[in-house]
C-alpha cells in the first residue's frame, strides 16, 4: 500500500497544488489581456479589448469562396428548396430603398429578370441560373390589395412546369436572401430587380407610395429622402455612428452613409483578414477613424487592423470591417447575408438582426 504520509502533509501538497494552478491560470489571462485582440503588434489603438461578439467563428468558416461575387447563377443556393412552392397570396412590402414591393405570402421577396420577356412572357433562367433563382410555380396563388388579379398569368417553362408571371415578366425567389423582407437579389448581375406591383422594377416610378394601411411602416421614405424612421443619417463631422435600421436593428455606418459589415472566415481573436485578392474587388476594407469622432460606439472597441499591403482596417470588438460594393446609396444593407458569411456589424461588433 502507498504511503501518503501523514494529513498534514498532504493537506501542505494540496495547498501548493492550488497556489500552482492558480499562478499559471494568472500568467495566462495577464498574457491574454497585453496581446492587444489576440494578434501582437498587428493590431493598434485596441486598448487591449478582446471580442465579446462572435469570437468562435474564424478562418475556414461557412462555405468555400464567400465573397459576394454580383453573378447569377453560381454556387451558394443553399436554402432554395425552402423557397420553391408557391407563392400564395401575394403581399406588398415597404423597402425604405424600394418602396413598394411584392413578396409571396411568408414574406420573401420576388424578382424578375432582364434577359426574360413579358411580351410574350418567355423565362431564360435555367440549369444554374435556376437553382440561384428558384421559378415561382403558378399554382395557389392569389393578389393582394394593390395588385391587379388581371396582372397575374403563367408561363410553360422548357421542364413542362407553369412559372407565375406578373405583368407578363416570370416571376423568382432568391436562394441567397438569408430571411423574408431580404432584398439583396436586387441589382443583382444589373438584370436583377425586386418585382413592383405591376410587374415593373421596384425603385423606379412607384418607390414613393406606401402600402395602404402600413402603420408599421409609418415614416419610411422613398430613396432621396431621410433615412427609415429610427435612424439618423451619417455626418455632422462624426467618421462612425450607430444606427436603428427597421428591419436589422442597431448597426453601424461610416461617414458617407455606407452600412458595415463584418466577415465569418475572418478572426477576432487573433485579429485577422481573410478577405484578399478577387475579394477586395466587392468588399472593400473600412478606414480607421478618429475616436473622438464616433457616435454610439464605445472608444473602446474601435481597433486597427495593419493588412498585408501595409494599409490600415477598422475593426469593431476586434472584427475587421468592410462597406459592400453592392450597396448603391447611404443607408442599404443588401450584403447582409451574403453567402451566408457577410453581415451588417453591430455596435458591439456582432452580427446585426441577432443577439450579441
Amino acid at each position: 500500500m502507498e504511503n501518503t504520509g501523514t494529513p498534514r502533509t498532504a493537506g501542505r501538497r494540496a495547498v501548493q497544488r492550488w497556489r500552482s494552478a492558480a499562478l499559471a491560470g494568472a500568467a495566462l489571462a495577464t498574457a491574454l489581456l497585453t496581446a492587444s485582440c489576440g494578434y501582437g503588434d498587428q493590431a493598434t489603438g485596441s486598448d487591449d479589448v478582446r471580442p465579446v461578439g462572435d469570437a468562435a467563428a474564424g478562418p475556414g468558416a461557412g462555405s468555400a469562396g464567400g465573397y459576394g461575387s454580383e453573378q447569377a447563377g453560381g454556387a451558394g443556393q443553399a436554402g432554395s428548396d425552402a423557397r420553391s412552392g408557391p407563392a400564395k397570396t401575394l403581399t406588398l412590402q415597404n423597402s425604405p430603398e424600394l418602396g413598394r414591393v411584392v413578396t409571396d405570402s411568408e414574406g420573401w421577396t420576388l424578382y424578375r429578370f432582364d434577359e426574360d420577356s413579358a411580351q410574350p412572357p418567355a423565362s431564360n433562367c435555367t440549369g444554374g441560373c435556376a437553382e440561384t433563382w428558384p421559378p415561382v410555380p403558378a399554382e395557389e396563388v392569389s393578389p393582394a390589395a394593390g395588385i391587379k388579379a388581371e396582372d397575374l398569368g403563367r408561363v410553360k417553362r422548357d421542364d413542362g412546369s407553369w412559372q407565375l408571371t406578373l405583368g407578363g415578366w416570370p416571376v423568382y425567389r432568391y436562394a441567397q436572401d438569408a430571411a423574408p423582407g431580404d432584398t439583396t437579389g436586387h441589382g443583382v448581375g444589373g438584370t436583377w430587380n425586386a418585382l413592383a406591383p405591376d410587374g415593373g422594377k421596384a425603385g423606379t416610378a412607384q418607390a414613393g407610395e406606401e402600402v395602404p394601411g402600413d402603420a408599421g411602416d409609418a415614416g419610411e421614405t422613398a430613396p432621396g429622402g431621410s433615412d427609415p424612421a429610427g435612424s439618423e443619417p451619417a455626418g455632422g463631422g462624426a467618421e462612425l455612428r450607430a444606427v436603428q435600421d427597421p428591419t436589422l436593428g442597431r448597426l453601424v455606418r461610416d461617414a458617407e452613409g455606407r452600412t458595415l459589415y463584418r466577415f465569418d472566415k475572418d478572426s477576432a481573436w487573433p485579429m485577422k483578414s481573410d478577405c484578399t485578392g478577387a475579394c477586395l474587388e466587392t468588399w472593400k476594407p473600412a478606414k480607421p477613424v478618429d475616436k473622438n469622432k464616433i457616435e454610439g460606439v464605445a472608444p473602446k472597441l474601435i481597433s486597427t487592423l495593419k493588412r498585408p499591403d501595409g494599409t490600415e482596417q477598422l475593426a469593431i470588438d476586434c472584427w475587421p470591417v468592410y462597406w459592400f460594393t453592392g450597396d448603391r446609396q447611404p443607408g442599404d444593407t443588401t450584403g447582409h447575408g451574403k453567402q451566408g458569411l457577410w453581415w451588417a456589424v453591430t455596435d458591439k461588433g456582432g452580427k446585426a438582426g441577432k443577439a450579441g
